[in-house]
C-alpha cells in the first residue's frame, strides 16, 4: 500500500477506500510512521462515512485500518487551509505534498 498511496500524493490524486465501518472520499497530504510504530496516513476527507459524524476535515488515519484504496482520476490543486508539511503526529514522514 505503500506505493499506492505516496503514489497518489505525488500526483495529487484523491483516493477512496474502507475505514472504520464506511467508505472515505480524501485528498491525502502526508503519510509516515508515528513514534510507536504505526504508518499514518494525514488527509482531507471530502466526504463519506464518519463516526464523528463530520464528513469533512482534516482526519489521520491509521493505514492498518485502510482497506481497498482506490486512485481516483480526480486531482486536487490548492493545499487546503492549515496543512501542516511537518506533520507533529509522524516522526518520519515517508512523502508528502
Amino acid at each position: 500500500m505503500h506505493k499506492e498511496i505516496c503514489s497518489a500524493i505525488e500526483s495529487r490524486k484523491i483516493i477512496v477506500f474502507n475505514y472504520d465501518g464506511g467508505s472515505r472520499r480524501v485528498e491525502p497530504y502526508c503519510y509516515g510512521i508515528s513514534r510507536n510504530g504505526k504508518e499514518l496516513l494525514r488527509a482531507y476527507q471530502i466526504s463519506g462515512f464518519s463516526r464523528s459524524r463530520n464528513p469533512s476535515g482534516w482526519k489521520l488515519f491509521h493505514v492498518s485500518k485502510i482497506k481497498g484504496v482506490q486512485i481516483i482520476n480526480e486531482v486536487f490543486i490548492h493545499n487546503r487551509r492549515d496543512y501542516n508539511p511537518r506533520d507533529s503526529a509522524m516522526e518520519r514522514i515517508y512523502c508528502k505534498v
